[in-house]
């Protein structure tokens, strides 16, 4: 049964090393006969979540006007969502932690979601990605019916690009055909 498979890559380099996972990740969903759309977020106009809580007291979404509310109807409408950074400090980078802060407009209505996970970093260590893995996982903790299918690792590259030759590019690819 065909997904629809939504790419939301944090790099805040087009091209940059999870940037190129989430294209190897893509290429294997749609080669499987699965419906992709990447969303290459440092393009998008997303401010930040002011606190004001219009979504909640409105029911009308967020008071601000911007991408996000595009990205939310797409995150609704997918069956399959991938979260793509970098690692910042042991972390997830500010693209994405502006999107996961943005759903809190739609976030119940995100509902029953297969989860996977780009992380990059220029460290060797996995380790230096637990943070990084855990803010995703903490955000996927709180959408009901939410399903983590898969990690990926991308290790030991900082330079744009770096990663291509690396052995996780095939993994990225291996585990979007297995979508």
């Amino acid at each position: 049964m065909s997904k629809n498979v939504l790419v939301l890559s944090g790099s805040p380099r087009k091209g940059g090393n999870s940037d190129l996972l989430c294209d190897a990740f893509a290429r294997g969903a749609a080669e499987s006969g699965n419906a992709v759309e990447k969303v290459f977020i440092r393009d998008q106009k997303i401010g930040y979540c002011t606190a004001c809580y219009h979504c909640r007291d409105t029911g009308k979404g967020c008071a601000i006007k911007d991408d996000m509310a595009d990205i939310l109807e797409k995150m609704m409408a997918a069956d399959v969502i991938v979260m793509a950074s970098p690692v910042y400090f042991y972390a997830i980078d500010a693209q994405m932690k502006t999107v996961i802060d943005r759903t809190v407009a739609k976030w119940r209505d995100i509902k029953n979601k297969e989860f996977y996970y780009i992380m990059t970093a220029a460290e060797n260590d996995r380790a230096a990605m637990a943070c990084t893995l855990e803010c995703f996982r903490g955000f996927a903790a709180c959408l009901d019916g939410s399903r983590e299918m898969g990690v990926i690792y991308g290790t030991g590259v900082y330079e744009a690009g770096a990663i291509q030759n690396s052995p996780v590019m095939q993994e990225a690819y291996q585990m979007g055909i297995a979508v």
